[in-house]
């Protein structure tokens, strides 16, 4: 009972983003559909932008969008699925030492 809940609480904690990234794409589309349709008609001379609604849109669907993303990103790198440019650096093993040049000149070669 306890993994049913977990898993509940887990598809709850995706699915709000979700909703508020398609809830903010909406606001978006209908600022710019309410000023292209008030914009053709007759009466209107000048139509006013609804930035308010089409900013809060934007921010709704980036966070969204941005909270989907990274919980794929790193559970994709908890599987080691990502490309290798993702994956963390891992540090170079150290070159082994060259000999000096006095070495080599005491050995008779140049």
């Amino acid at each position: 009972m306890k993994l049913l809940i977990q898993r509940l609480i887990a598809i709850l904690i995706l699915v709000i983003p979700g909703i508020a990234a398609a809830y903010g794409f909406l606001l978006m589309k209908d600022s710019l559909f309410d000023y292209f349709a008030y914009m053709g008609g007759a009466d209107a001379r000048t139509p006013d932008f609804a930035w308010g609604k089409f900013i809060g849109g934007a921010i709704l669907f980036l966070i969204g969008i941005g909270f989907i993303g990274g919980w794929i990103f790193f559970r994709d790198r908890k599987h080691n699925y990502l490309s290798s440019r993702f994956r963390p650096k891992t540090p170079r093993p150290p070159r082994p030492e060259r000999r000096e040049q006095s070495e080599r000149s005491d050995n008779g070669t140049s």
